[in-house]
């Protein structure tokens, strides 16, 4: 254990990293990564950077501390293109001092982890290059038949052999046919790069990105149910009764909300007995019916990023499918993901049993059966 991280525990000793992980990822991880710039500065080492209270009065409002005329405060919002930061009045001091003691141990012992290498736990993955296996096995073919024929057919040179040349053509065209065939069926519905016209131009950039609002507040339900779902008109309006012009649509888009829902933007009143309309948004993510997903589970207990599967969103004006979402895809991703056993109550017994027939600290989700053909088609 290095002399740093001892520091870094002593630092914020009065805080529980466990507690500021699940704080972490749902109040900062939409604008903050700990080891590289983002919407905001990276977290790595930043409590000793910056004091405790300094760290409380910028988290709880920025906004007030810049107006105070803190030179740290305003160099940073100058920095940062003059985007505020959200407001968290609702992060008590025991809060951030969790949030902080995560970002100090997470710097630390993931930091140090990543750079011990540990050949026990490397997985050799074997990758087949079909191209190269089709041209090898049209050859051995030809060669097979070629000797075949030599010692039991042909009489006359194999160059001017009729039934050799038909029968070597037959052969590879069987074969060119079957890997054509092939190649064709296993591109079927991979909609990598998907990105249909939306009934309103709707950009993740701006509002994910520039705006940093966590894409849980619109897509509550990934923290809570199988789906993530899409937000209702009203969600929209939480913000559109006030912004009312877009900065690169003017007003034409927002003007889109307001028809579905029924609201006027110069009375700023809804319509009474108004008839509402769905806004009928395009599904870009398209599971087959026989997958079962759930986001809650792999947000809450697999702790994954929004990112890490539909990629860096916040840069996205139009949404589009980031990732293939094939069967090899998550199959690879349950082999290389380990699942963090501290602290877990629930699964302590089973984690501990698992420790000692595997012989090692790290678990992967293939090693907890994230393998079975039921955890995904039942």
């Amino acid at each position: 254990m290095s002399l740093f991280f001892v520091f870094s525990l002593l630092a914020y000793a009065e805080g529980d990293p466990n507690g500021g992980k699940r704080l972490f990822k749902q109040n900062c991880a939409s604008c903050h990564r700990i080891d590289k710039r983002l919407i905001g500065p990276a977290m790595q080492g930043i409590s000793n950077k910056r004091s405790k209270e300094w760290l409380q009065k910028w988290i709880k409002n920025s906004e007030k501390l810049i107006k105070s005329g803190d030179v740290d405060a305003i160099a940073i919002f100058e920095e940062y293109d003059k985007i505020p930061m959200p407001k968290y009045f609702g992060l008590s001091n025991n809060d951030i001092d969790d949030i902080m003691a995560y970002v100090d141990f997470k710097d630390t012992v993931e930091v140090e982890s990543k750079n011990a290498v540990n050949t026990s736990n490397i997985k050799i993955k074997y990758t087949v290059n079909y191209h190269l296996l089709f041209i090898i096995s049209v050859l051995v073919i030809v060669v097979i038949s070629w000797v075949v024929l030599w010692f039991y057919k042909a009489k006359l040179p194999l160059y001017i052999n009729v039934r050799f040349v038909y029968f070597t053509f037959i052969i590879v065209l069987i074969f060119i046919s079957f890997y054509a065939f092939w190649q064709w069926t296993i591109q079927i519905d991979i909609n990598t790069g998907y990105q249909p016209i939306q009934p309103i131009k709707f950009s993740h950039k701006v509002h994910s990105g520039t705006q940093a609002i966590d894409c849980q507040y619109c897509h509550s339900g990934s923290r809570t149910s199988k789906v993530s779902g899409i937000p209702s008109a009203n969600v929209c309006m939480n913000c559109h009764n006030t912004v009312q012009e877009g900065t690169d649509t003017g007003k034409d888009e927002i003007a889109k909300i307001y028809k579905a829902i029924g609201y006027n933007p110069e009375t700023n009143k809804y319509y009474e007995n108004y008839n509402q309309k769905a806004i009928k948004w395009v599904r870009v993510h398209n599971l087959p019916d026989f997958v079962n997903y759930n986001h809650s589970q792999h947000i809450n207990i697999g702790g994954l990023e929004c990112q890490e599967c539909h990629g860096a969103v916040e840069e996205m004006d139009e949404l589009y499918q980031f990732s293939t979402l094939t069967m090899e895809w998550c199959v690879d991703c349950h082999r290389t993901k380990n699942i963090d056993v501290a602290g877990n109550k629930y699964y302590e017994e089973i984690h501990n049993n698992f420790k000692l027939k595997l012989e090692k600290k790290e678990i992967s989700v293939e090693e907890m059966g994230g393998l079975e053909c039921g955890k995904c088609h039942y």
